[in-house]
């Protein structure tokens, strides 16, 4: 009796044994995947659903977002997190971030891992214009995902109203000027009672909306390499002097500076006549909006153009080899012609591939939707994003100075001559 307990002991100790590396394997490999909440609607409830969608897909995945806030906000946790040994191993976020996270030797270079023919044609695949803020030194460090354009979004009833056609937006600065006082009300005691346009200014993006101005003045703000900025340049002072004087010479914009997050709002209930903000807002616009409204490109000075924006997909250098191969995984996936075509729809950002809007799918929103493909065709003239190395410190630097120039504490031009000044010294050892 004693011998058979003791066989059948034996028997479940060797089972047990045998099936530990099953059950190590078939353990999933888990990705910690931080994502930043920064337009309007409800992208987590859309995150979360293409998560489980991939996870349904791929079993031996666990991807676990984590929403960090703006992206302000996700970039500090990430790298509070890594000096902190817990970094996540996926990120989104911001592609200007790029130099920062490649200073900080965060993050890993896409190319380093996606080395087979498959992987070389995906990234091979994307829109030119989005990955200008994804290659640095010879390599991909982030691939595009939730990128987008500036647009300019007009409320077609209110153009009908001051006499002008609802199909067609202002094409120029001069038209920009013009629409504008024709779009501008005041009631009886002088009060501004609807504004022709606003152009948001304060807080993070002031340099961003900047280069919707700059990029039509045919000025770039910033070398390839990250460490030298051009923000004394004549045609980038005769920007923001235009910009100051849409509110204090022609009186169309509201005076000061105007929230980015308050410009869709004004927008939406008729403040202004004309906002420029990101594409990721056109689901939103679409959705609340009560009257028709119009997409149109940034309108030209001595050519078209808007910068890129948005936020690419980032791998982290302290994931273990198969955390980053998942990690990669999940990028391609989410990035693939049918699910780009998805998260575009979504959420209003451009689909970063062309491939994208071949499919039936994208092709039909863009036939229902055709502002959707505003943001596109703008990409044959857009720039990359600002950045450099430093890129939270000098973008500051930037946004301080349009901000001064704004509220009239500084002429532009006194003010970009001490950007340009500030934004030297601090780039001066990544010469």
């Amino acid at each position: 009796m004693r011998r058979t307990v003791l066989k059948t002991l034996a028997a479940s100790l060797a089972a047990a044994c045998l099936s530990l590396p099953v059950q190590a394997q078939n353990k999933p490999v888990e990705v910690e995947f931080y994502y930043p909440v920064a337009v309007g609607g409800p992208i987590t409830k859309i995150v979360d659903d293409m998560v489980a969608d991939f996870e349904k897909e791929n079993p031996g995945i666990k991807i676990k977002p984590i929403y960090a806030g703006s992206y302000q906000d996700s970039i500090a946790k990430a790298l509070t997190a890594l000096k902190g040994g817990t970094p996540p191993q996926l990120a989104v976020l911001l592609s200007t971030d790029m130099f920062t996270l490649i200073d900080e030797d965060a993050i890993v270079p896409i190319d380093s891992l996606a080395k087979s023919e498959e992987d070389k044609k995906w990234l091979g695949g994307f829109y030119d214009a989005f990955m200008q803020n994804s290659r640095t030194g010879g390599h991909t460090w982030g691939v595009p995902f939730q990128r987008s354009t500036i647009v300019m979004y007009y409320n077609k009833d209110l153009f009908k109203a001051a006499g002008l056609d609802p199909e067609r937006a202002p094409a120029t600065w001069d038209e920009l000027v013009e629409y504008g006082k024709k779009l501008t009300k005041r009631d009886a005691s002088g009060n501004t009672t609807q504004w022709g346009i606003e152009i948001p200014s304060g807080g993070a993006f002031a340099y961003w909306l900047f280069q919707a101005l700059t990029t039509p003045n045919g000025a770039i703000l910033m070398n390839e390499e990250g460490n030298k900025t051009f923000l004394d340049k004549p045609e980038v002072i005769e920007a923001a002097e235009f910009w100051h004087d849409l509110s204090a010479k022609h009186k169309i914009m509201p005076p000061g500076t105007i929230d980015w997050g308050t410009t869709p709002k004004d927008f939406l209930e008729k403040k202004t006549a004309i906002m420029w903000t990101t594409t990721g807002n056109l689901t939103n616009v679409r959705k609340n909006a009560d009257f028709p409204f119009g997409v149109a490109m940034m309108p030209k000075k001595k050519r078209g153009g808007s910068p890129t924006g948005g936020g690419n997909f980032y791998i982290f250098k302290s994931g273990t080899a198969e955390q980053q191969q998942a990690a990669l995984k999940f990028a391609k996936w989410a990035t693939s012609p049918q699910r780009a075509a998805d998260w575009s729809i979504a959420t209003g950002y451009v689909a970063v591939t062309p491939a994208a809007w071949e499919t039936d799918k994208m092709k039909k929103y863009a036939q229902e939707v055709p502002a959707a493909t505003v943001a596109r065709d703008q990409l044959d003239v857009s720039v990359a994003e600002f950045s450099t190395h430093e890129n939270q410190r000098v973008t500051k630097v930037l946004n301080d100075a349009l901000q001064a120039a704004l509220t009239g504490s500084k002429t532009p031009k006194q003010a970009l001559t001490d950007a340009q000044r500030e934004s030297d010294r601090i780039l001066r050892s990544y010469k």
